[in-house]
């Protein structure tokens, strides 16, 4: 098996004709040994239906369902651990990816990279979509302390070896692209074509985009504990600011009686930041207590 290509379905009912017709004159441009693995995440529309119907006439087409909705990247881990490929190609399946940019990420890798990404250098996104994508990636680039360009996102080619890597690493807080780029290799991106999505709409929001970005972070970086530590720093030196400004005003005769509204500030600002502290810790051994239980990634219902 030359290329593999894994796919994450979800609400994409109206789209998969278009993407495997496209995708199949794509990579019989390259080789015929291909597989295209489309992975359906519990979706509430016909989409599984339609990847038994295509998988029936075509034998490079193999489809997994899941037991339920497990999210985008645990969806992308059941087709990596799936693929055979020596070369594996992840995109989405709206036909924001073109298909047909396969063919140069290919060529490019051949060149001697085991990851070549895929720069959007022209998004076709909406305006709320462009910005959501910049707030998610700025978000997770300043807590996970991973620079990250929202111009790059799954869509690119991995060499095998890559992907062996990226299928040891099982903690159950995943996120395809930035472990992508921890694991190193030698890796380049070129910039391809964008296109509008085909059909439907995105089923990210503002909340979703801000929780992946929380907890990507904390899968990543233990930053957001530093911040607390540094938060309660520097509180903790203006409350010895204020407090010498407090005795100097009293010695000078500007404070005769003493102060119900400071007092009252202070305690519920010290309560506020104490819940803060512990909201913080307790996100991070909920995430721990995720990880113990040792649960499958992901569930498999049926396959073709």
């Amino acid at each position: 098996m030359e290329i593999s290509v894994v796919i994450p379905v979800y609400r994409a009912e109206l789209i998969m004709d278009e993407l495997i017709a496209r995708l199949t004159k794509a990579l019989d441009a390259i080789t015929p040994l291909y597989e295209i693995i489309l992975v359906e995440d519990g979706g509430p529309d016909k989409s599984w239906d339609k990847i038994v119907f295509h998988a029936a006439k075509h034998s490079q087409i193999k489809g997994i369902l899941l037991s339920r909705n497990f999210g985008q990247h645990h969806a992308i881990t059941a087709g990596l651990d799936a693929s055979k490929g020596n070369w594996v190609v992840v995109m989405d399946c709206d036909l924001q990816d073109q298909p047909e940019e396969i063919v140069k990420l290919y060529t490019k890798a051949k060149e001697g990279f085991d990851i070549v990404f895929a720069r959007r250098a022209q998004r076709q996104d909406g305006f709320f979509k462009r910005m959501s994508s910049a707030v998610f990636y700025g978000v997770f680039a300043y807590l996970s302390g991973i620079p990250q360009d929202n111009s790059i996102a799954n869509f690119g080619v991995y060499s095998r070896k890559v992907i062996d890597v990226i299928n040891s690493m099982r903690e159950p807080m995943r996120a395809f692209a930035p472990m992508a780029r921890w694991v190193g290799f030698n890796r380049t991106a070129i910039d391809v074509a964008h296109a509008e999505r085909f059909a439907g709409e995105s089923s990210y929001n503002w909340t979703k985009l801000i929780n992946l970005a929380l907890d990507f972070a904390m899968a990543y970086s233990d930053k957001p504990l530093k911040l607390t530590v540094k938060l309660g720093i520097g509180i903790s030196i203006l409350s010895v600011l204020y407090t010498l400004y407090n005795i100097i005003l009293y010695n000078l005769g500007s404070i005769t009686i003493t102060g119900y509204t400071s007092l009252i500030v202070s305690i519920w600002f010290l309560s506020g930041l104490i819940i803060f502290t512990l909201g913080i810790i307790g996100l991070y051994i909920g995430k721990m207590f995720e990880g113990i239980k040792n649960r499958p990634l992901y569930i498999i219902d049926k396959t073709t």
